[in-house]
């Protein structure tokens, strides 16, 4: 590895950052931990380098280091950071603030806490540009409002006045690249960047970028576990591992012949259609317990579940979606007054059976979050939301208070972004209890707590994850918390709502396998809303698309992805990233 730094930093002339010998330090209850350890990388001019590699391996810590952004418990222990020939580590802090933003942007993994909530996306660009430009307000304003239509946000002079929580996940993952690239820095720190983002405006975004590093000379240090991704747009890879980079190596060479064992394994674990029926676990992985742990046995599993009602027939629907609306009230004028309804889910209607794992997709901003929010009647008073669900021939939408708590039981979700749904002020104990003690009240404390265990120990947790709090975990962790938690109560119908967008393709795999196994043990129903149509290939039976508010197409998997009818679909196909 040391050889192949050493060749791209006698590049200097066209390097744009230099780190050597960087280490991490995190100090905890049980001491203090290196992180990230001895990390060696040059970024040259025009150039991406993908940083890969699992949850949790200390990729978004190197990028807040960089940034000296590190939490209070973690501090740099040893190592230089060069931006040009400054070394970052060594500036005082009124000077890393004009590089923060003006030198270096960075696009956090996760839009939805990256973004002010009581400032509009057009204030928080505008913040950007009066801190680390010359622009007056009109030509600020100006230059706000093209990024955010460079970045594919419809009607930006209107969207400029919007606040975050109008956006969808994708869109405010837009909002995020925006302000990151508003003052045309020389260095682009993409942590995640499309996570949130559908195949379509992922395709966009990339080009984005490719035609802003080319207009530009931007370099850009892309830490991602979307190995699709980084075979379409890097130049260099480092492959990361507990804190050390296990390799570094030109893109091409890195996909074509890997030497490293763990690059092969990471490579074996992507899911495709023709690994259908195949584990995508590595050579002798298996997952930590038979599928039924912590869930009851395979004989008793459905029999707490038909002691609610719920025992759909064989052939019948649990879950029967019937007409489905979602309109939301525009508000205008100067007492912002209902002045018209905006329709945002129309006429949605579909079946989930026993079993079956149905993907629902479409881009971002199409109505599936909010389809699966109006059946889990998570929206709010905004909202009107009209048509049938019945949940194996119980109605969802006009169920009283306790019916519905009752419901609950066998209808959960596992929400798009898991920082935002954890408890910040909760220990993850706490969280995983406060479901199961309100919806299983027929269980003990005792029960409780050890099937919280078993759960995290299924979703490859260790045993400690209760006595700490959510953003004491990577994002991948926190997804991994909230399909325990999604889990716990023993639903009948999961609502999976990018259940994997925050995972490396290795733990990934693991969920897959898990919901596989617990789907083939206890009947559970998945709808699947997702973009990573990698997973949609492997997992699902059947597949809907979603235009404008609208199912244009549904069918098995097979047909939908080998003979696609509808031009959207065949537009989504068109702009999926292969290895």
């Amino acid at each position: 590895m040391n050889r192949v730094w050493d060749k791209m930093r006698d590049a200097s002339d066209t390097s744009v950052l230099s780190v050597r010998g960087l280490s991490v330090r995190i100090a905890g209850e049980t001491g203090v931990k290196e992180a990230v350890s001895a990390l060696d990388l040059v970024v040259q001019r025009g150039q991406t380098f993908a940083l890969v590699g699992e949850s949790g391996c200390g990729k978004s810590l190197t990028a807040l280091a960089l940034l000296r952004l590190l939490p209070e418990a973690a501090q740099i222990g040893a190592g230089s950071v060069t931006l040009g020939q400054v070394d970052l580590n060594r500036l005082p802090e009124s000077r890393m603030r004009a590089v923060r933003g003006g030198q270096i942007g960075i696009i956090f993994q996760e839009p939805s806490t990256s973004l002010n909530p009581v400032m509009t996306v057009g204030q928080q660009i505008l913040e950007v540009l009066h801190t680390h430009t010359d622009l007056d307000r009109a030509e600020a304003v100006r230059r706000g409002i093209d990024w955010l239509r460079r970045v594919g946000i419809p009607s930006p002079e209107r969207r400029f006045n919007d606040y975050p929580f109008q956006f969808s996940g994708g869109q405010k993952q837009r909002v995020m690249i925006a302000i990151a690239l508003a003052a045309q820095p020389r260095l682009l720190i993409a942590d995640e960047p499309t996570t949130a983002l559908d195949v379509t405006v992922q395709a966009q975004i990339l080009q984005l970028l490719a035609d802003i590093q080319r207009e530009m000379g931007l370099a850009i240090l892309l830490i991602t576990h979307d190995l699709t991704v980084v075979r379409h747009v890097a130049d260099y890879v480092a492959l990361m591992r507990d804190g050390k980079i296990l390799l570094t190596v030109d893109a091409p060479t890195f996909f074509r012949a890997p030497d490293h064992p763990y690059a092969r394994e990471l490579l074996a674990a992507i899911p495709t259609f023709s690994k259908r029926g195949q584990s995508l676990l590595r050579p002798g992985e298996q997952l930590p317990h038979k599928a039924g742990a912590g869930h009851g046995s395979a004989a008793s599993a459905p029999a707490s579940f038909t002691t609610d009602g719920h025992a759909a027939g064989a052939h019948g629907s649990m879950l029967a979606v019937r007409n489905l609306t979602v309109t939301y009230a525009r508000r205008g004028g100067l007492l912002r007054r209902p002045d018209a309804s905006v329709p945002v889910v129309r006429d949605v209607s579909f079946e989930l059976a026993p079993g079956e794992t149905l993907a629902l997709l479409g881009e971002s901003g199409c109505g599936k979050t909010t389809t699966a929010k109006a059946l889990l009647r998570l929206l709010g008073k905004a909202a009107t939301v009209g048509g049938q669900v019945e949940l194996a021939g119980d109605p969802v939408l006009t169920a009283n208070a306790a019916t519905l708590k009752r419901l609950r039981r066998s209808l959960q979700i596992i929400f798009q972004d898991p920082y935002a749904s954890l408890n910040p002020r909760m220990l993850v104990g706490e969280i995983l209890d406060e479901g199961v003690a309100a919806l299983r009240s027929d269980l003990s404390r005792a029960d409780r707590q050890l099937r919280m265990a078993q759960l995290l120990d299924r979703v490859g947790l260790p045993s400690d994850t209760v006595r700490r709090y959510p953003h004491e975990f990577s994002g991948g962790q926190r997804q991994r918390i909230a399909i325990a938690r999604a889990l716990s109560v023993q639903p009948k119908v999961l609502v999976c709502d990018e259940p994997t967008s925050a995972l490396d393709v290795s733990v990934q795999a693991q969920i897959l396998e898990l919901l596989k196994a617990l789907q083939l043990e206890l009947n559970i129903g998945y709808l699947f809303i997702t973009h990573n149509f990698g997973v949609v290939e492997y997992l699902s039976d059947r597949i809907a698309v979603m235009h404008e508010g609208r199912i244009v197409e549904i069918g098995t998997t097979k047909a939908v992805l080998m003979s696609p009818k509808h031009v959207q679909t065949q537009r989504l196909l068109a702009a999926v990233p292969r290895l």
